[in-house]
């Protein structure tokens, strides 16, 4: 390893304190400390580029034994217990699944022509493939079923609140390394990617709600690329539906000729593209952010933008033009 090696790694931790910092001071206290650490930027150079990311690493902590307590109980698990660290992070990957996303693509998807076929990439367990079976609460306009999981959201703008959800017919998703919501061992590793702080609490009662709906109603799953694994997809959707290509948060992991490549391809298929990501990581929305990936994602329908949202839910902020720029 080099000097620079160590500082490449240590500059991406510290970008990551802006992100963590207003949803989870303790993981940018521990982002920190990693930055300033010579050990464990030392243990992050031995891995794999992909796996020295501070989501992934903070996660595989909280799955062995809990979210470490600061900076210096982090460097210590990890000089005594690296080796479980380490297997782990290689073994497991960052799949954040977040089912209050929902309530920043439920606008878009109720005014679209249904029935629609669902395909979502980087589906992790599913979660975000069922905005019709979830509740909601738009500033207290509620919408959608009763039931276990309530997703409240907090708007801005001209939000088009639906007065219902939409028909849903069918449900797929693809991922490198999909998780099953009924796995008791997958469970555990969705609960250790949500962060510690303010919002973790209720974000891990609604993670397991929205596990349970899914469990009962498995999606059909692809294993694989996302751009190889479309096409197959596709063959899943229903009869005269309206296909949605979905994903929220994936692309930052996804690197950048792939991303390029699923653009077109995507584009190249009849089929609507929605999408929850950083600025930038959808062509036509935006540039990507000085520092790291921002801290606000950009809702995009055919890579035309609509709205700003929180990473993980909550806030929905509707742009001027709205629906009418996408041509919906």
């Amino acid at each position: 390893m080099t000097e620079e090696d160590l500082e490449h790694i240590a500059h991406g931790y510290r970008q990551f304190v802006a992100e963590a910092e207003p949803t989870s001071p303790l993981y940018a206290d521990l982002a920190r400390h990693v930055a300033a650490s010579p050990a464990v930027l030392g243990f992050l150079a031995e891995l794999p580029t992909g796996k020295r990311q501070p989501n992934l690493l903070f996660a595989a902590l909280q799955f062995l034994g809990g979210a470490p307590a600061d900076g210096l109980d982090l460097e210590r698990r990890i000089t005594e217990d690296g080796d479980r660290v380490r297997e782990v992070l290689l073994t497991r990957a960052t799949q954040t699944n977040e089912p209050a996303r929902c309530g920043a693509l439920l606008p878009v998807l109720a005014q679209l022509d249904g029935p629609l076929t669902l395909i979502e990439v980087g589906t992790s367990a599913g979660l975000c493939l069922y905005p019709d079976r979830y509740g909601y609460d738009y500033d207290g306009v509620r919408v959608g079923p009763t039931g276990s999981v309530r997703i409240r959201v907090e708007t801005s703008g001209n939000v088009p609140v639906p007065q219902r959800v939409p028909e849903v017919v069918a449900r797929i998703g693809i991922d490198l390394n999909p998780l099953d919501p009924a796995d008791p061992g997958d469970r555990a590793w969705l609960r250790a990617l949500v962060w510690p702080g303010p919002a973790a609490e209720e974000r891990l009662a609604r993670l397991e709600a929205a596990a349970e709906v899914a469990a009962a109603e498995p999606p059909t799953v692809l294993r694989g690329d996302l751009v190889d694994r479309l096409p197959d997809a596709l063959e899943f959707a229903a009869p005269g539906s309206t296909v949605v290509v979905m994903h929220t948060a994936v692309l930052p992991y996804v690197p950048r000729d792939a991303r390029a490549r699923f653009a077109d391809a995507v584009g190249g298929l009849p089929v609507r593209w929605l999408a929850q990501e950083p600025p930038g990581a959808v062509p036509g929305t935006g540039e990507r952010p000085a520092g790291g990936w921002g801290r606000e994602f950009v809702v995009s329908l055919d890579s035309r933008p609509l709205a700003r949202s929180a990473p993980h839910g909550g806030r929905l902020e509707w742009l001027v033009g709205g629906l009418e720029a996408s041509g919906t």
